[in-house]
């Protein structure tokens, strides 16, 4: 995707205002439980800043939350969702922060802590958001946070992605996936990743020393002695997880991240002599800021699938839902 820099006004309006655009949902439900609907602006607290919102990332985590599932249980309806944002400040903290209105920024917001990012504004935690990095757009920015961060944590906290180490990656052209695999090569590790026939190509040109197409074959038969295993499927799709269990080496790591994707993992893991973790991702601006200037020198690159206006947004759930994105989709957001 070809994107610019220019979605937001040279003079931008740094005033909050009484009321803004947002995008609800008054309870469980399909895509189409979706309306627009005039609010109140988030009210900051102490440390946090207001950010108006020029680009809002769509991941799985929300349309699961929409449906009932995810973290719905901590919502209060109506309710805004999204967790990714990229914009511009326009309150912050104190006079004196480095961050200070008018800046270009991009988080996480920590739904359902705080309301969502699928709105003309947003109300964020210091440590929630970074400076966007210079040469991405609000629209690729928007599509980093939440998947980079699970990304990072996952390849390189949890798996400490290493020169040598062979992992593999499950949905590697995914919005998280397509991140995993451009951390672990950059740190060195041998890259097994799977896809489908059509992302065959762009895997490797992202890292992968190794591309399995899943629609012809059994990812079982083709490799092995596996150190660490990055699930972003679970038993969801043909029982991927289980069947990952036998590629591992003993005493090799699974990483499993999708919320309710293999009930069993853990005893399933312990039974096969193997480690295991799941994962969940939390707002985090410094490891954020380290991911920027990856992004900036760009050893790593984003990649947006998919742009839909945020009056759509009922659409882009529906394209998400239906699968096989490369990479991320990311909702517009008019200014007002």
């Amino acid at each position: 995707m070809t994107a610019t820099r220019d979605e937001f006004p040279d003079a931008p309006d740094l005033s909050v205002p009484e009321s803004m655009l947002a995008a609800m949902i008054d309870g469980p439900g399909d895509a189409d439980v979706f309306h627009l609907d005039t609010v109140a602006p988030p009210a900051p607290f102490v440390s946090e800043f207001v950010v108006k919102v020029v680009a809002a990332g769509i991941n799985p985590i929300d349309a699961k939350t929409r449906s009932g599932k995810g973290v719905a249980a901590g919502l209060s309806y109506p309710a805004i969702l999204g967790n990714d944002f990229s914009g511009i400040v326009v309150k912050s903290p104190y006079e004196a922060h480095p961050l200070s209105p008018g800046t270009e920024v991009y988080g996480m917001v920590g739904v359902p802590r705080l309301p969502g990012s699928y709105a003309q504004y947003v109300a964020v935690p210091s440590l929630s958001l970074a400076r966007k990095p210079a040469n991405l757009s609000h629209v690729e920015a928007a599509g980093v946070p939440l998947a980079a961060l699970t990304a990072w944590g996952m390849v390189v906290d949890v798996a400490k992605a290493h020169q040598g180490q062979r992992m593999l990656i499950h949905a590697g052209s995914g919005g998280v996936g397509h991140f995993a695999v451009q951390f672990a090569r950059y740190f060195g590790a041998h890259v097994i990743a799977t896809g489908s026939s059509r992302n065959q190509d762009w895997l490797r040109e992202l890292g992968a020393s190794e591309v399995i197409d899943y629609t012809a074959t059994r990812f079982e038969d083709e490799t092995g002695d596996i150190d660490v295993v990055i699930d972003l499927i679970g038993n969801v799709h043909d029982n991927t997880g289980s069947r990952s269990l036998s590629v591992l080496t003993p005493g090799g790591l699974i990483v499993n991240a999708p919320t309710g994707s293999w009930p069993t993992f853990l005893d399933e893991a312990a039974t096969a002599g193997v480690r295991a973790t799941t994962y969940k991702v939390a707002p985090d601006g410094d490891t954020l800021s380290t991911i920027s200037r990856l992004l900036e020198s760009r050893d790593v690159r984003v990649f947006v699938d998919q742009v839909f206006d945020l009056s759509d947004v009922a659409a882009a759930h529906r394209a998400l839902e239906a699968g096989h994105t490369r990479g991320k989709i990311v909702l517009t957001v008019p200014g007002r």
